[in-house]
């Protein structure tokens, strides 16, 4: 109860409303003015899911923590960045929460991927869990590399929303690994995961004709996170601009990261302020009602969102971008080489058609560090991060 306290009580005077400026407010590759448009910016933000720490929800693994509060941040911005995954994939990036409207149950499909309960596909149950095999003990802390290893290996088991998830590593995406894991031939997930849709209509590029669906090269809607390091110990203020960009593109899913050992979900950007969801307050686990249906205000931050300054995020962070169609992927892929060309922004990561001959296979990197290495880097943000090669001017 204490610590629950203290955490309310130490963000209470962050809740400042936005500033007076004529800088534009991004939001996840949206543009606002603060001046014409903040009941939008302020609607657009309480309408991503927020997860923070809970209490009092089924024991992890049947005898573990019944609370995730002091370790379960990264955990819980993990499930943020994913969570606007499947809004995007499933809702739309237009769709909006409001107060007391009846949602369409697709919301509720999403929201209960997440509750705290151990058979939600990214509850904190299966995350805590599924982080056993990549070394972590339930309870322990995560960087944002691990929490997206493990979400990869859980959206397989999401066939409802039938994604293709990959994790850029060494700092380098390459189109031709991301264009074959995307164009499988696998019909949606079976048509019993599909939702069901007018006959004829073309559903994420895959009609609902079974016969035409199995000849067409399909896309899976992709969730892409790049995990990064973009300095030693502090953020090289040469990818200041280029992170920013992130941030303005429509594919963005936003970033996790946060000052060492203090997790957050950055949004968007005002100035050289970072806008970011805040999982550090503990509220009780949420039961679905009598009806069936869950209650869910707890679940949406309805006050301004947090701001710190962006020379104060620690250097180890995962970009995430969501592109539902390829040619969302040729898009961001455009975006991505024109950036290149922006002067003054160092790129934060390369972009290459095909795989360095000397990377290492993708399918067998081995995720947990030697414990030789895992007594090293203890100052830093996790000790996974000795996987990353250190970026520099």
């Amino acid at each position: 109860l204490f610590l629950a306290t203290l955490t309310y009580d130490t963000l209470r005077f962050e809740y400042e409303d936005f500033p007076e400026t004529k800088e534009p407010v991004w939001i996840l590759g949206r543009k606002y003015s603060v001046f014409t448009e903040k009941e939008e910016i302020l609607l657009d933000v309480t309408s991503r899911l927020w997860f923070t720490y809970r209490k009092n929800f089924p024991a992890i693994g049947g005898t573990g923590p019944t609370s995730d509060t002091g370790w379960g941040c990264m955990l819980r911005c993990g499930q943020m960045i994913f969570a606007q995954a499947l809004v995007c994939r499933h809702l739309g990036r237009d769709w909006r929460w409001i107060k007391g409207k009846r949602q369409m149950d697709n919301y509720f499909n999403v929201l209960n991927a997440f509750i705290d309960k151990k058979d939600s596909y990214y509850s904190i149950h299966q995350i805590a869990q599924m982080g056993v095999g990549e070394g972590k003990s339930i309870g322990q802390w995560y960087g944002p590399n691990t929490v997206a290893q493990v979400l990869k290996k859980l959206a397989t088991f999401d066939t409802w929303s039938s994604l293709a998830v990959h994790i850029a590593m060494d700092n380098t995406v390459v189109m031709e690994e991301i264009r074959r894991l995307c164009q499988s031939n696998v019909p949606c997930a079976g048509a019993a995961a599909c939702p069901a849709l007018e006959p004829g209509v073309l559903y994420n590029g895959c009609p609902e004709d079974m016969g035409l669906r199995e000849r067409l090269p399909l896309w899976k809607p992709l969730v892409l996170l790049i995990p990064l390091r973009l300095g030693l110990t502090e953020i090289n203020e040469a990818y200041i601009e280029t992170l920013k960009h992130c941030f303005m593109m429509p594919q963005s899913l936003g970033v996790i990261g946060g000052k060492p050992n203090s997790a957050h979900y950055f949004i968007g950007y005002v100035g050289e302020e970072l806008i970011y969801l805040d999982p550090h307050t503990t509220q009780p686990a949420v039961e679905p009602g009598d009806s069936g249906c869950l209650p869910d205000e707890s679940f949406h931050c309805q006050h301004p969102p947090c701001r710190m300054s962006i020379a104060e995020l620690d250097p180890s962070i995962a970009v995430g971008f969501f592109c539902n169609t390829e040619a969302d992927f040729n898009d961001w892929c455009q975006q991505i080489k024109k950036l290149s060309l922006v002067r003054g922004a160092l790129p934060m990561f390369e972009l290459v058609e095909r795989q360095p001959s000397h990377f290492s296979n993708p399918d067998v990197l081995n995720l947990t560090p030697d414990s030789s290495d895992a007594d090293r880097l203890e100052r830093f943000f996790d000790s996974e991060d000795e996987d990353f090669e250190i970026l520099s001017l």
